[in-house]
């Protein structure tokens, strides 16, 4: 069955009119793009990824590079990345994929479903899709996404193995700004982090955060909600959280940028991650057949 027949069918299982697309995208990978009274919104069966959201009267939140390699084996730069089983480096591989075996492979779509306001779409992949030398035990891992005036993402892991699992996971989301130098991000004051950019130094957040250098920062024990505002593109963005205990705040400045192949030069002005995520010593421990659900939920309004 060619690529194009494969995408037909998947639309008409799941296609609803008027509502949700299944449609070649970049690269010709398959996407569904969505279309709601409130939002629209794309997500990518390639890594069960979300690279759009857009409010309704709004322009997109999230950000995605334009030097964005869209081929099968590679992740998508921007966007809301998929990171599992680990966070970054495997701890006992350091030859393992960056952020884990799911965003360079296709997921299967299992739904989409609506209601007057919003649309919902849900992919999922398994243990027989992922290299099993770095990942030998057996999950199953749902994406479920919720596109309207606030965008939800869950994250489902449940343990299908007969042996305790423990698993980082992060859903690594790269939001649209007008000058990463401008915004400031609220809600984490006086919480202790770790400065992946200097040698894990645990530090103290006072006040707002600020982008004034290559930020790589893993903020413990979190829950509450951070807000980031952005002066230029006069909005402000809420990112809720349940299920997680971790927050990253990330941008590579000048010279990470330069040395990312998939990233322009200059990008780095135009994106700001913050990333609700179980990492390090906040790593799930998930018995078999028990299941854990990370959700977050993102709200814009305008300044």
């Amino acid at each position: 069955m060619s690529d194009a027949d494969v995408i037909a069918a998947l639309d008409r299982r799941c296609g609803i009119a008027g509502i949700a697309q299944v449609v070649r995208g970049n690269g010709s990978l398959p996407k569904v793009v969505v279309s709601t009274s409130e939002a629209n919104g794309e997500m990518y069966l390639h890594g069960g990824h979300v690279t759009s959201w857009k409010p309704a009267g709004a322009d997109d939140m999230l950000f995605v590079s334009e030097h964005t390699r869209w081929e099968d084996g590679r992740a998508i730069r921007g966007g809301v990345p998929v990171c599992f089983p680990w966070f970054g480096a495997k701890a006992d591989d350091r030859k393992a994929p960056s952020h884990g075996l799911v965003r360079t492979i296709s997921w299967q779509l299992e739904s989409i479903t609506h209601d007057e306001r919003s649309a919902t779409v849900s992919m999922f992949t398994d243990r027989a899709a992922v290299q099993g030398a770095w990942w030998p035990a057996d999950f199953r891992l749902v994406h479920r996404v919720t596109f309207g005036a606030e965008l939800t993402m869950e994250l489902v892991i449940t343990n299908s193995g007969v042996a305790l699992q423990r698993f980082e996971e992060a859903l690594h989301t790269y939001f649209k700004v007008g000058d990463a130098r401008q915004v400031r991000v609220g809600g984490l004051d006086g919480v202790y982090y770790l400065d992946k950019a200097d040698q894990d130094r645990k530090e103290t957040q006072h006040g707002d955060i600020t982008i004034t250098g290559e930020t790589d920062r893993e903020y413990l024990d979190t829950k509450v909600p951070v807000v980031m505002t952005d002066p230029v593109l006069r909005r402000r963005i809420r990112v809720g959280k349940a299920g997680s205990s971790t927050t990253v705040v990330w941008n590579p400045w000048v010279d990470k940028a330069k040395a990312l192949p998939d990233l322009g030069d200059d990008e780095w002005t135009k994106m700001v991650c913050i990333e609700g995520c179980n990492a390090g010593d906040a790593a799930i421990e998930l018995p078999p057949g028990a299941c854990h659900t990370m959700r977050i939920s993102v709200t814009a309004t305008p300044l």
